[in-house]
């Protein structure tokens, strides 16, 4: 049973009308089949689209987040110029001490 709507459900784009890699509008995130049949589409289909669209949204700027901290934290570690105690190598720190010498 459909929900009575009184209002219809305005399309989504915002006139940003690239496919992305996966074949989603860059713009409102809907797919090809979404967008060509937006009119023949029910009110309830219109809801669900627009849900799936938020989904996408908020999917892709977090992915974007994640790739902006991670490519930060890489930047941090390239700049760090401390001693990594974890990669040192123990014949290095042997043959340093082999010289050292008591009185």
């Amino acid at each position: 049973m459909e929900q009575l709507s009184f209002f219809a459900i305005p399309s989504p784009c915002v006139g940003i009308c690239q496919s992305d890699t996966k074949g989603y509008c860059s713009g409102c995130f809907r797919s090809r089949d979404e967008r060509f049949n937006w009119l023949h589409f029910s009110e309830l289909q219109k809801q669900d689209i627009v849900r799936l669209c938020a989904a996408r949204r908020k999917r892709r700027q977090y992915a974007v987040f994640k790739a902006q901290k991670l490519l930060q934290q890489q930047q941090q570690a390239s700049s760090n110029n401390q001693f990594d105690f974890n990669q040192a190598d123990d014949t290095d720190l042997l043959s340093d001490l082999s010289q050292f010498e008591l009185d």
